[in-house]
């Protein structure tokens, strides 16, 4: 199941929908406004939270966290010692591992979990402007969650670029990427 998202820099206080590939509302994605830190939460069409993603405060680097009904799901990190600047490891409670790669900011990437794609973002499929897709490929996985990473990645690699680009440096010393 595909999902489209009108891809837009998302300022806190700004919802949208997410819509599913028969254009019908599936999630909505509401930025918490006066908030002390970044929050999203993402709703099903009737309102009710589905996932809450919170910007961990005070860690060493950036990191989101996802919770369900309070409790914490994952904590997602952009992945250490890795060649790829565009590469996410997502820690579930469990304990089990998400890898999510490509190119965070074309918004051409995967989410998988051992070798095993569980999802695919891209704009190929698309040609209207500023739009991407969340192809969730199994259909067991949970969509909200698949989608929830999405836009988590997406806003992480995009509040990196404006640290950079504002000078403050961010994990890599300010260098280009």
């Amino acid at each position: 199941m595909k999902y489209l998202v009108r891809d837009k820099l998302l300022a806190i206080g700004d919802d949208y929908w997410i819509e599913d590939e028969d254009g019908r509302h599936a999630f909505l994605v509401d930025g918490k406004a006066l908030r002390f830190r970044d929050t999203l939460e993402l709703e099903d069409p009737e309102g009710r939270v589905l996932l809450t993603l919170r910007e961990k405060l005070f860690t060493l680097r950036d990191a989101m966290t996802l919770e369900r009904d309070g409790v914490r799901l994952a904590v997602v990190r952009r992945k250490r010692l890795s060649l790829l600047r565009n590469h996410f490891r997502v820690t579930m409670a469990e304990g089990t591992e998400l890898d999510v790669s490509g190119r965070i900011l074309d918004r051409e990437f995967k989410v998988e979990y051992e070798g095993e794609l569980l999802a695919l973002v891209s704009r190929q499929w698309y040609r209207i402007r500023e739009t991407y897709a969340v192809d969730v490929v199994r259909e067991d996985a949970d969509a909200a969650l698949l989608v929830a990473l999405a836009v988590c990645v997406i806003r992480m690699a995009e509040k990196e670029r404006e640290d950079r680009e504002d000078g403050k440096g961010g994990e890599d010393g300010g260098s280009g990427g």
